[in-house]
């Protein structure tokens, strides 16, 4: 499924899809769950999983200051607190709605 349109309100993201279908996504589930390597980790060849140090959260984390498209299959949002690693593709977008969706 493609992602049609998206904005932010308030600490929402809210996504459209191409089937017509509506999301509202918390951006604290978002931030929580960022898909980049170092919040995430990455896992070698022998399946072991390797993060960055830890970050420290604070209210600008779960603040989003723009938001970019990445191809057709992946948004990139910054965050006010200066990370901006994580790609979400559709598909992983879908899935964190299925779990945290309001």
């Amino acid at each position: 499924m493609k992602l049609k349109a998206y904005e932010t309100l308030n600490d929402l993201l809210l996504l459209q899809w191409n089937d017509e279908t509506d999301n509202a996504l918390p951006l604290k589930s978002m931030r929580d769950n960022c898909p980049c390597a170092n919040c995430a980790g990455e896992t070698d060849v022998f399946g072991n999983i390797y993060k960055g140090p830890a970050q420290i959260m604070n209210e600008k984390s779960y603040l989003v200051s723009g938001i970019q498209p990445v191809g057709y299959y992946a948004i990139r949002p910054f965050w006010e607190d200066g990370h901006s690693d994580g790609i979400f593709s559709f598909e992983y977008l879908q899935k964190l709605c299925d779990t945290f969706d309001n």
